[in-house]
């Protein structure tokens, strides 16, 4: 399931059912890239030709960079002590075949992330963001990642109901489906709690004689202990 996920809202913009031959980085040849976009994407995305495609329309990509990335560096911003960037880079592609597939500057820039102890390497055509803002955009990404975990385990599709192709995508739409009307009731209605919660409030409410939205929105807990009532009580608790 290749899956465009407009981070803003957690909401998926694309989404393509394919076999799993299918390889991840041909599907950005079905993208259609908005000018002004920014398109954060792993490294197994890294093709030059199609980042260089994404450039041409004035978009940009964050991604990281492979291990045999061979770069040229022309020039180097300065960087404070203080900050977790340890170089920021521009310079061209050093082999001639990715270079013709690229010919334009290109941005290198090597992170550590304090947190989890790791050096990371970004490559992104944007020259002018601070490195600090690439780094960020790129940790976005795991929204990508929390998306089909949250898919995984509140949208279990733990067997197919049809093995045909037409079967299996239907299920799986409908599952998407469920996800995407959640998540706008939830942002709509800015209901409390996570999409986890409403999904299981929605569960169970065709079984409760109550209003959807009273069933959703919390109210304030009331103690009636202080309140008259001729009920005897049973225990003195």
């Amino acid at each position: 399931m290749h899956t465009q996920l407009d981070l803003r809202g957690s909401i998926p913009s694309v989404i393509d059912i394919t076999p799993a031959k299918k390889a991840d980085v041909n599907w950005l040849d079905d993208l259609m890239f908005e000018a002004g976009s920014f398109y954060i994407m792993d490294r197994g995305y890294v093709d030059f030709e199609r980042l260089f495609s994404i450039a041409k329309v004035k978009a940009f990509f964050v991604t990281r960079a492979k291990v045999n990335l061979r770069f040229s560096r022309r020039s180097s911003r300065p960087i404070e002590d203080s900050s977790m960037v340890c170089s920021d880079q521009i310079g061209k592609l050093s082999i001639p075949k990715t270079r013709d597939s690229y010919p334009i500057p290109l941005r290198r820039i090597r992170f550590y992330d304090a947190e989890n102890k790791r050096y990371f390497i970004f490559l992104t055509n944007n020259l002018e963001l601070p490195a600090e803002i690439i780094a960020q955009l790129y940790k976005m990404r795991w929204g990508v990642e929390l998306f089909f975990k949250w898919i995984k385990q509140n949208l279990r599709i733990k067997h197919f109901y049809g093995n045909s192709l037409n079967a299996v995508k239907t299920q799986i739409w409908i599952s998407i489906a469920v996800y995407v009307i959640i998540a706008i009731l939830q942002k709509e209605l800015n209901l409390p709690g996570t999409l986890h919660r409403s999904l299981q409030l929605l569960s169970v409410h065709p079984f409760e004689k109550i209003h959807i939205h009273q069933l959703l929105v919390e109210t304030d807990f009331q103690n009636n202990e202080d309140q008259p009532c001729n009920q005897m009580m049973l225990f003195n608790l």
